[in-house]
């Protein structure tokens, strides 16, 4: 009697075994792992990348609340890459059989050294090796992509950097989407109207780490004759000299702007029958700095 009991109530645990259910080609096989920090707890917000022996991606993504990450890939040998911000990348190898599972179970990541800050001063942004860019779609179909060719910023580095501050102004017209109808659209009354606005400003006294080499920038945007509060995500990349010696610091940031939110109407636009760009704009910043001279 207890060795039916024992055997049914085993047959269900193995029913309830997710790679049981799981329906596997024949010609591929599940390949899995979990990362964990130094005290054994799971990352949430780890990135795996799955190269082929050729160096060819074959899969990506992230893993999910409990550390774990699982894929089905074509039976082969990997290269897996794991990262984390704030921690030391991994790279490791799996070989994946035929309707098989390939583990290569705890994945542990060590926190890394944040990458040095840059001393307490004026520096200002070097122009030709950064860059502001900007994506947005075209009547909710393909995406435009754009750029503002001519801007200025400055940035005083405090001894605290939560209390450093920047001041960033592009010119509105030189806007650039490598089409010069859409362009002068974008530059006149329906858009940026920037004979009346002729520049964009970011304003930020508010630095805040978010850990590793995130940070958050909080300022107001003036677009359009309206200012609003916008939060710059950003990734401090580090220190380097260039061509010349000099001392440069880089970041990337992206943000996401709403027109609406800057009285830029889209109803007004679709009663007119014109349809250019959409809704939101995805904001994107390479940024070099260079010590104030």
């Amino acid at each position: 009697m207890f060795g039916r009991w024992l055997g049914n109530r085993t047959n269900r645990v193995q029913r309830a075994n997710p790679l049981a259910e799981m329906a596997v080609p024949p010609s591929a096989g599940m390949l899995s792992c979990r990362v964990l920090d130094p005290v054994n707890e799971p990352i949430r917000t780890a990135e795996l990348v799955v190269n082929d022996a050729m160096g060819r991606q074959v899969v990506t993504g992230g893993t999910d609340p409990f550390g774990s990450f699982m894929a089905t890939v074509p039976a082969g040998d990997y290269r897996l890459a794991v990262t984390a911000d704030g921690y030391t990348p991994f790279h490791g190898n799996a070989s994946v059989g035929e309707s098989g599972h390939a583990s290569v179970g705890d994945v542990m990541l060590q926190v890394a050294q944040p990458p040095q800050l840059p001393d307490a001063g004026d520096w200002e942004i070097e122009p030709m090796h950064s860059s502001i860019a900007f994506t947005a779609r075209h009547i909710g179909l393909a995406r435009i992509h754009g750029r503002f060719n001519t801007f200025a910023g400055a940035l005083r580095v405090a001894e605290r950097v939560e209390q450093s501050a920047m001041h960033v102004v592009i010119d509105a017209s030189s806007i650039d989407t490598n089409v010069q109808m859409r362009d002068d659209h974008l530059r006149s009354a329906d858009f940026l109207d920037v004979e009346r606005f002729p520049t964009l400003e970011f304003y930020s006294e508010k630095f805040t780490h978010k850990g590793g080499s995130r940070w958050a920038i909080t300022g107001a945007l003036s677009l359009h004759g309206v200012t609003r509060t916008v939060t710059l995500d950003a990734e401090y990349l580090g220190l380097g000299n260039g061509m010349e010696g000099e001392t440069r610091a880089a970041c990337r940031a992206t943000a996401e702007l709403h027109r609406d939110d800057f009285t830029i109407s889209w109803q007004t636009m679709l009663a007119r029958g014109i349809a250019a760009v959409g809704t939101s704009v995805k904001i994107e910043l390479d940024i070099q700095v260079v010590p104030k001279s």
